[in-house]
């Protein structure tokens, strides 16, 4: 089979690339469509190349369109909605997976525009959107970006190349893109926490876009610590840095959820900054982006309500990591699925079988 990947973002390469091993390994034919629109073409090239994956570079929408058009792969993958699926569907079938599991309703609308299928993680999210959109086709599979860690494939952070010390226990802060915590963690950070490694993991919309020069200023301040790495733009996976790191500390980012699937505490910070566009007036925009929902995880764990407190609750949680354990698999069923390393053969056979 001929088998395209719709790369609107870097940040879809995660959930891509175990399925595109499993297609490899099967002798399928795998290309890879990078939008330069959306992407810094320099950079993910050379990343590209590393990958040693075909790929073709479009530049929008329209592009990608004529591209799938013309080549007429059996299968188009999608880590987002398309707005030429009555086209498309003529000549490919197409395949919806979300990049990511948080709480948005986003996740759940981008299914008004049906796919041939789109695959699912956890139960109650299986449910909920069978309740949406209840004449489309969902195929529960679990998360395949999670694969390579349950498969145990993944060996994670090297700590010692990057100049840390394998003895300290290891944080990782990933902040999400919006709302965000980053510009409520001082300067000096790092040295409050310096009995322990720092992992800095933040959105790739942070690190490639020139209005976010402040707080690229305040990333690279954050390196210059001897206990910290900062993970660079083109390590695009989180993957690693999750198998590396014994607590991890975020805001909004669906990387609570995947980290809680290892059964490794979290530490939920309740203090961020929204963008303008979600302030004063705005507020609704947030609101009809979050949901009902909200940002907090209520119960996945432990809640830093300033960053005052913050250090407390890490301490306190690598001092007990059991204390959320039963939540944490009451959420990971929810919504990441099954756990056994097995979501891309899942996908594999579902395509392959469905010619």
């Amino acid at each position: 089979m001929k088998i395209f990947f719709d790369v609107l973002n870097i940040y879809y390469f995660p959930q891509y690339l175990p399925v595109f091993e499993e297609l490899n390994s099967r002798g399928h034919e795998c290309r890879f469509i990078v939008y330069s629109k959306k992407n810094d073409k320099a950079k993910m090239t050379e990343m590209l190349e590393n990958l040693k994956i075909d790929y073709v570079w479009v530049y929008d929408y329209n592009e990608a369109k004529d591209l799938y058009l013309n080549e007429q792969p059996n299968w188009i993958f999608f880590g987002n909605e398309f707005p030429h699926l009555d086209e498309i569907h003529k000549a490919s079938k197409t395949v919806q997976m979300g990049h990511g599991i948080g709480p948005k309703p986003s996740y759940y609308l981008k299914s008004k525009t049906p796919m041939t299928v789109r695959f699912m993680e956890g139960d109650l999210r299986l449910k909920n959107i069978i309740k949406m959109f209840p004449n489309d086709k969902f195929e529960q599979v679990g998360f395949s970006k999670l694969d390579p860690i349950y498969n145990k494939t993944e060996k994670g952070i090297d700590l010692v190349k990057v100049g840390l010390d394998p003895n300290k226990q290891t944080l990782l802060y990933a902040p999400t893109f919006n709302p965000t915590s980053l510009g409520c963690f001082p300067q000096d950070w790092p040295k409050e926490f310096e009995d322990y490694n720092i992992l800095i993991k933040v959105h790739a919309l942070t690190l490639s876009r020139d209005r976010y020069k402040k707080e690229q200023k305040l990333i690279k301040q954050w390196a210059s610590y001897p206990n910290v790495y900062v993970a660079g733009i083109d390590e695009f996976s989180l993957v690693p840095f999750l198998v590396s790191a014994d607590v991890l500390i975020s805001e909004a980012s669906s990387t609570l959820f995947e980290f809680s699937a290892l059964n490794k505490p979290v530490v939920i910070c309740d203090f961020y900054d929204l963008k303008w566009s979600y302030k004063g007036i705005f507020k609704y925009r947030f609101e009809e982006r979050f949901g009902k929902d909200s940002v907090i995880y209520n119960d996945l764990g432990a809640h830093a309500k300033s960053y005052n407190n913050l250090k407390e609750k890490v301490k306190e949680e690598l001092s007990h990591p059991s204390n959320f354990e039963i939540n944490r698999k009451t959420y990971t069923r929810d919504h990441v699925g099954p756990t056994d390393g097995k979501a891309s053969i899942r996908i594999v056979n579902y395509i392959e079988e469905n010619m």
